[in-house]
């Protein structure tokens, strides 16, 4: 069978790689992929088209004969590309226009978790910034406070104000200065909840689902969790944090109830669905959905998928996920995302990487290209987030080690990476 994959990120590298691990795949196009998937050869092919293209993506499919279109990033899903190649009689992983607003407004995915009772934080919704700053200003408003643009943000749209002052400032920069644009057109503002994140990923076919391990994202751009939110520069999984009893908790609280509040307003959730969680004395409460699988989680929970993941995506599509296995290693794994210098701010592309020669035979590890591009003969940096190095291992701590071993093989100008990834979890 063919397959297309959506996207050009390491997520979607690490997809076509656990795609191309199936015997029934003969063929998977990536559009547009990244250098990593171009320097993949045999059966993956890159194909020059935007993510946005949604028409010119259906026309491809059909004219190449693709039997399954998985889609990487949040935009189509937006865009409604589930709904366009469904029409076509297409088959496709991901959930319709209308599903895909748990991601796309998280407006909406605040008032669906309240009607349906599901844990999260208390909020308020804000289509301006006099009643924002109105709010903030407040003498009963407690800080810190979170504060998060409605629309897609590529994971960068979420302020935390310790103080009136930072969130005046965040206010301002969402509806004054639209550093988001019309993502920025709604803002919600909730109370800051305790605990500890942690992700926890399903797939889906709308009524079963089956579930991922675990995994703890590291959103911050600095060793400790500081600085400035990033689009994650590492994860591990599993994530101890998310013992059994808690799982139960996620599944009969929180992923049961969303299937079922979507299934009763006539928007049947299909394909991948993440829930970011903040665990508190063991209580799970949403943080945020997300309509796909997230990056760099995705790295570290696909290696660790034992069963054949195509087989599993059909059964998503066709409504028969409780007839498949689904099954996982019993490792754990981690992945360093290594940034271009200046990132997530100003950064520059252009840069020459080197691979040491011995990364390729280094055992249990994996090299997902995020920002890359490979023409006339050169690798060369294209984005801000560059690589995400996966290695796996018997325990966390193995995984760690061998992750920042293989780190050490890659070279480019300015690179930058954590090197406390998974450290909290030891």
């Amino acid at each position: 069978m063919n397959v297309l994959i959506i996207g050009s990120g390491a997520r979607e590298h690490a997809l076509c790689w656990s795609a191309a691990r199936s015997e029934s795949v003969e063929r998977i196009f990536v559009a547009p992929g990244n250098g990593g998937t171009a320097l993949m050869g045999g059966k993956v092919l890159n194909v020059p088209l935007k993510v946005t293209a949604l028409d010119d993506l259906l026309l491809f499919a059909a004219d190449n004969e693709v039997d399954l279109t998985v889609v990487g990033s949040e935009s189509p899903l937006e865009l409604g590309i589930v709904d366009l190649f469904r029409r076509a009689g297409k088959k496709i992983v991901g959930p319709t226009k209308s599903a895909a607003r748990l991601e796309s407004s998280k407006v909406f995915s605040k008032e669906f978790m309240q009607r349906h009772g599901i844990p999260t934080a208390g909020y308020h919704v804000f289509r301006n910034a006099f009643s924002a700053n109105s709010y903030i200003a407040l003498p009963e408003t407690r800080y810190p406070q979170v504060i998060k643009a409605s629309g897609l943000c590529a994971g960068k749209g979420v302020f935390i104000a310790l103080d009136k002052e930072q969130a005046l400032k965040a206010i301002g920069e969402l509806f004054e200065e639209r550093i988001f644009g019309d993502a920025g057109n709604e803002v919600v503002i909730e109370e800051f909840l305790q605990g500890e994140e942690a992700s926890v990923f399903a797939l889906t076919d709308g009524t079963a689902y089956r579930l991922f391990l675990s995994a703890q994202d590291h959103k911050r751009i600095g060793d400790g969790d500081t600085g400035k939110n990033t689009g994650g520069m590492g994860a591990y999984a599993p994530a101890p944090l998310v013992t059994a009893e808690v799982m139960q908790k996620v599944e009969e609280l929180i992923i049961q109830p969303t299937l079922k509040g979507m299934r009763d307003e006539g928007a049947l959730y299909t394909g991948f669905l993440y829930v970011g969680l903040m665990i508190d004395e063991g209580e799970p409460f949403v943080v945020e959905y997300n309509a796909r699988l997230g990056d760099p989680e995705t790295q570290v929970v696909l290696p660790l998928l034992k069963s054949d993941f195509v087989e599993a995506l059909l059964a998503s599509v066709d409504g028969s996920l409780d007839e498949v296995p689904f099954e996982m290693h019993p490792q754990s794994a981690t992945t360093v995302v290594i940034a271009s210098g200046g990132y997530p701010d100003h950064y520059e592309a252009g840069k020459v990487i080197t691979i040491a020669d011995e990364l390729s035979v280094m055992e249990d590890c994996l090299l997902f290209h995020a920002g890359t591009a490979y023409e006339k003969g050169r690798l060369t940096t294209a984005g801000g987030r560059v690589f995400s190095v996966t290695a796996l291992g018997s325990t966390l701590r193995e995984s760690i080690l061998r992750a920042y071993s293989a780190v050490e093989k890659i070279g480019f100008e300015g690179a930058c990476y954590r090197t406390d990834i998974g450290a909290k979890a030891l």
